[in-house]
C-alpha cells in the first residue's frame, strides 16, 4: 500500500492550547505577502539585478528599515524607494471559505460559559479578520460546517428570503409509517412555526436504526430533530451533507478542515449572487489539520456545484449526497457494515499529521479522539 504523504499546511501547526487538547495557529499573513522584488517590479522599479543593487545599498526601505533581499512585505507596508514613498498596485482577494468537518462534542461559538470545546478551537484563526459561520450546529449534531470571512456571503447563505436547501442524513429509532412521511412534506405544526421538508428519501439501515436523507429550506434551531419528534421518532444521529451547492467531501474526516480554492469560491459566489472582485493569480487553497487528505484527494467545480470527490475510476455527483465518507467504501455495504455478519473491517492506516489518537468510527473512517479541555476557547 502507498503511503500517503499529504502536504504540509504552511503558517498552520497544531499548539497546545490551554487546559490541553491542541489547537490550530494564526494563519500567518508573511506567507502570503509578496516579495519586495515583485512589488517592486510590478512598480516598474527596474530589473532583478538593479533591484537588489538598489536594496543592498540601502536606497530600499519597508517601514522606515533597510530592506534586505527575500523580504516579504504585506499590503500594509510602506516601501519607500530613494526615500520617495512607493504607489503599489491593490489587489482585491476574493473571499475566504472553509469548509469544516464538525464532530459531535463541539459547539458553534466563541467560547461556551460551561467550558466544553468550541470548533473555532479546531479550525485556524485569521490575523486581522475573522471567521464567520454560516449557519449552525447543534452540540450532538455533526457534519458540513461552512466559514467565511465575507459579511455578504454569510448573510446570502442564512438569511430565509435567499431559500438556501440545507440537506441532512438522520437516523432514527425507528421507521416512518408512509402517514408520517406524508406530514413531514406538507408540514409539521412547531411552537415557531408550521415546519415541512422539501425532499425525503429512505437510505437504509438495519434493525431498529433507519436512514434517511432529508431537504429544508431553512435552519431554525433543533428544527429536524424537533420535527422527527413531533411524528413521535426519536433521531438518534444527524450529519449536514450539504449547504446550499457546498457538499461535504467525501475525504474530509471528522475535525479536519479544508479551504476552498478560487475557482470554488468564484462558483460560490456566483449561486449566491454575491457581486465579485477581481482576484488575485495567488492560490489560497488550504487544508489542515497537518498533512493534507491521506488519498491527496482535491475539489472540483462542477458547474456552479462545489464537490470534492476522490481520484479513480469511481465517480460520486453532486446529487449523491450521501458521499463514501458516510457510506464507507463504494461496494454496496452501507454505512460502513461489514459484507459479513461478525466480521470486523479492518483498520486502516494512520493519516499523517492527522493530530492526537485516533479510533474508527460508525461509518468505517477514522477521527480523532475527543479532546478535553478546562478552560473555554479566548480565556
Amino acid at each position: 500500500m502507498q503511503k500517503a504523504d499529504g502536504p504540509r499546511v504552511q503558517g498552520v501547526n497544531p499548539v497546545k492550547a490551554k487546559g490541553g487538547g491542541f489547537r490550530a495557529r494564526t494563519f500567518d499573513s508573511a506567507e502570503e505577502a509578496p516579495k519586495l522584488h515583485k512589488v517592486l517590479a510590478d512598480a516598474g522599479v527596474g530589473s532583478r539585478r538593479d533591484m537588489e543593487e538598489m536594496i543592498i545599498a540601502g536606497r530600499i526601505s519597508v517601514n522606515g528599515e533597510p530592506a534586505h533581499i527575500g523580504q516579504r512585505v504585506a499590503a500594509t507596508d510602506q516601501v519607500r524607494v530613494n526615500g520617495k514613498l512607493l504607489q503599489r498596485k491593490v489587489v482585491q482577494r476574493p473571499p475566504r471559505v472553509m469548509l469544516y468537518h464538525k464532530p459531535t462534542g463541539e459547539i458553534v461559538s466563541q467560547s461556551d460559559p460551561e467550558g466544553r470545546p468550541t470548533v473555532f478551537e479546531s479550525i485556524p484563526m485569521l490575523k486581522g479578520a475573522r471567521w464567520v459561520a454560516i449557519g449552525r450546529l447543534d452540540f450532538n449534531t455533526e457534519g458540513l460546517l461552512i466559514f467565511t470571512n465575507s459579511g455578504d456571503l454569510a448573510n446570502r447563505m442564512m438569511h430565509p428570503r435567499y431559500g438556501m436547501e440545507r440537506e441532512y442524513a438522520v437516523r432514527l429509532l425507528g421507521e416512518l409509517t408512509p402517514e408520517q412521511q406524508k406530514q413531514l412534506l406538507e408540514g409539521i405544526p412547531l411552537e415557531d412555526g408550521p415546519a415541512s421538508f422539501t425532499s425525503l428519501e429512505e437510505a437504509g439501515g438495519e434493525g431498529v436504526n433507519r436512514w434517511y436523507r432529508v431537504v429544508i429550506n431553512e435552519g431554525r434551531n433543533r428544527e429536524v430533530r424537533r420535527m422527527f419528534e413531533a411524528v413521535g421518532l426519536t433521531v438518534s444521529r444527524l450529519i449536514r451533507t450539504r449547504f446550499g451547492n457546498v457538499c461535504l467531501p467525501s475525504m474530509l474526516k471528522r475535525g479536519r478542515w479544508i479551504e476552498l480554492e478560487q475557482d470554488e469560491v468564484a462558483a460560490l459566489l456566483e449561486k449566491c449572487g454575491v457581486p465579485q472582485k477581481k482576484a488575485s493569480d495567488e492560490k489560497t487553497g488550504r487544508r489542515g489539520r497537518g498533512a493534507g487528505p491521506a488519498n491527496g484527494n482535491r475539489g472540483e467545480v462542477n458547474g456552479n456545484s462545489i464537490h470534492h470527490q476522490p481520484r479513480g475510476n469511481y465517480h460520486q455527483p453532486h446529487s449523491a449526497v450521501l458521499t463514501s465518507a458516510l457510506y464507507g467504501e463504494p461496494n454496496g455495504n452501507k454505512f460502513g457494515r461489514s459484507s459479513k455478519p461478525g466480521v470486523a473491517k479492518k483498520r486502516g492506516p494512520r493519516v499523517p499529521g492527522a493530530g492526537s489518537q485516533l479510533r474508527p468510527d460508525d461509518f468505517g473512517n477514522r477521527a480523532p479522539a475527543p479532546r478535553r479541555r478546562k478552560r473555554p476557547f479566548g480565556e
